[in-house]
């Protein structure tokens, strides 16, 4: 009998290793990097249809709207949206999942995933959680272990009392131990003897399972997730955990807060393809590389490369490789990485660097995405800045005011509805408009197509925090951009 699975999907990490593309502003879940869809949206049509109730998604604060946005596009409905505070890891954000669907479905089986996982046998993946679900129904915790391929020193791996059974056929092992990233020469031997799997952070138990774990392990944890859920704030369908007691939970991972003291844990042995892209040498070997072993992604040449990847992410930006070997060459518009393969794993050192002195392409990305849709900055001068900005349709900017500077709008697709000062006035195609300082204004886009506008800023400071909102449909407060 197929049981119900309540995914939770996880998607509030920063994915710097997989820096420009993925940035602190718009990380790797919400990016398309493997396909038309982001590893979010391919996460969630994974673990969606028969046998799968809609998901809970664990997110911060800035990708709420994102993450409902990129739901929608692939017509799946969220069963809850919780938002974390602040970041404090995998445990207390499992937690909260559970305390949220233990209060609706009391003993439900609870999948958790992470948002930005690549699992192309997507029915495979699906009949293998449903071969777990009867060990986890018997209040086992179930983790997932992948078939290995090579000996991988950049994951944790789990070993079991016995090697899987031929094929991969999905029955779950007894777990022995779990084993930290290991050596080379460790994660070789591992390889070779047969009864190791690559740990991918993937979990199938019921929530009052997992619950009375945290009751045994932490339960100084449980008490303060607990406070932050029963003190949760219902907003525009968001449920936002209180900040007083989530400020005091300690950053933890669910493994080394829970799963390595438990025993009562099984695994689920997967033989199917599964990455984590972890990397940008990930990336590379998940893309089919040709017989030279090159891969290329947009607007990019390589002449005589071998074993590397070439990488353009503008249409308008071409990105050229001349007897190149072992090399990743990433080019955004705003920032370029050239690195070895081998130094790939690094890459969050650049990250570091970049953040050290100032430098904003550190974590934000040209294109800053809003509730409403989105905007980038085309020009910035001495007292002066031009924007192209998307409104999606239907949506709405905040009615607002600046300090510092006056606006000229110019429409150049579909139609803003604009309010000035009180007045409101539609704006069509080729037709313009233009906010003085310190006026009162609203932007709308009463269509049902996204609009575009060209926007010119001048004055003395062009800063995001320059705003006073008197109204907004998103509830955001003051100084809140946009």
């Amino acid at each position: 009998m197929t049981q119900t699975i309540h995914p939770v999907l996880l998607c509030g990490g920063s994915g710097t290793r997989l820096w420009p593309l993925s940035r602190k502003s718009y990380p790797k879940q919400f990016a398309r990097i493997t396909g038309s869809e982001s590893l979010f949206q391919a996460s969630a049509r994974r673990l969606s249809g028969p046998g799968f109730a809609p998901p809970v998604v664990v997110t911060g604060g800035d990708f709420r709207f994102v993450v409902t946005e990129q739901l929608a596009a692939v017509e799946l409905a969220p069963g809850a949206v919780l938002i974390e505070p602040a970041a404090r890891n995998t445990a207390p954000a499992i937690l909260a999942a559970a305390l949220v669907l233990e209060a609706q479905a009391p003993g439900a089986l609870m999948l958790i995933a992470p948002s930005d996982h690549v699992i192309p046998d997507a029915g495979r993946f699906r009949e293998a959680v449903q071969a777990a679900a009867a060990t986890a129904q018997a209040g086992q915790i179930v983790t997932f272990g992948i078939r290995p391929d090579r000996a991988e020193t950049g994951y944790g791996w789990l070993e079991l009392a016995q090697a899987p059974e031929a094929g991969f056929a999905p029955v779950p092992q007894p777990l022995e131990r779990f084993v930290e990233k290991p050596d080379a020469a460790t994660a070789r031997e591992m390889l070779e003897g047969g009864r190791h799997l690559w740990n991918a952070g993937i979990f199938l138990f019921t929530t009052d399972a997992l619950i009375a774990a945290f009751e045994t392990h932490q339960p100084g944890m449980l008490a303060q997730v607990r406070a932050a859920h029963e003190a949760a704030e219902q907003d525009l369908g968001f449920t936002r955990l209180a900040p007083e007691p989530w400020a005091e939970i300690a950053e933890d991972s669910i493994d080394y807060a829970v799963m390595e003291k438990a025993d009562n844990l099984s695994v689920m042995p997967y033989g199917g393809a599964w990455s984590d892209l972890g990397g940008w040498e990930a990336v590379w070997r998940d893309s089919a590389p040709d017989a030279a072993g090159v891969v290329t992604h947009g607007p990019a040449t390589a002449i005589e490369c071998e074993n590397s990847l070439l990488r353009s992410e503008d249409e308008h930006q071409q990105l050229v490789g001349l007897g190149l070997k072992d090399i990743v060459a990433i080019a955004m518009p705003d920032a370029v990485l050239v690195t070895h393969k081998d130094r790939a794993q690094d890459v969050k050192l650049a990250v570091q660097s970049l953040k050290a002195r100032g430098v904003t392409q550190a974590e934000t990305l040209p294109r800053d995405y809003r509730p409403w849709g989105w905007f980038e900055s085309l020009v910035v001068g001495d007292r002066f800045q031009v924007k192209r900005i998307v409104v999606h349709p239907g949506a709405a900017l905040s009615l607002q005011s600046h300090h510092h500077r006056a606006e000229h709008w110019i429409v150049v697709q579909g139609t803003a509805k604009v309010t000035v000062d009180g007045e409101e006035k539609l704006v069509t195609e080729n037709q313009s408009v233009f906010i003085p300082l310190g006026a009162v204004h609203r932007m709308e886009n009463p269509g049902k197509l996204p609009m575009v506008l060209i926007e010119v800023q001048t004055g003395s400071y062009l800063g995001e925090d320059d705003i006073i909102r008197y109204e907004d449909v998103y509830a955001r407060g003051q100084g809140a951009k946009g």
